[in-house]
């Protein structure tokens, strides 16, 4: 699939928070100020439909959008081209990015060492 943009990915996040809507649906989550334009988010929605990310029922000339895949799946794809991107596709140099720059807290270090020891 495509990558998103950011603008594309704040909209999907949306509609997987909302399940379905309608492009004034979307509008009406965005922050106050200021509003986007009903045409930007009617182009975005599109573009998203297009690029495979979203699916749409028709009501005469008004569309009703939902998700065509779910935000895990985009959080996988996301993850593993960053991983192969960045990190020579070694999850062992991911993780100690994140041990390293995010300085986690011997509780969060704890709990990641637990999920590793779970793996069989």
């Amino acid at each position: 699939m495509e990558e998103l943009t950011k603008a594309e990915e704040k909209i999907m996040m949306l509609f997987w928070k909302l399940k379905k809507a309608f492009v004034k649906d979307i509008i009406a989550e965005l922050p106050d100020e200021p509003k986007p334009p009903y045409n930007t988010i009617s182009s975005v929605t599109r573009i998203l439909a297009g690029k495979g990310y979203l699916k749409f029922k028709a009501y005469g000339k008004t569309y009703e959008y939902y998700p065509a895949v779910t935000q895990a799946y985009y959080r996988k794809l996301k993850l593993k081209k960053i991983l192969s991107g960045q990190f020579g596709n070694s999850p062992a140099s991911l993780l100690s990015f994140i041990i390293k720059e995010e300085k986690l807290s011997k509780d969060e270090i704890k709990k990641l060492k637990e999920l590793i020891n779970d793996i069989d």
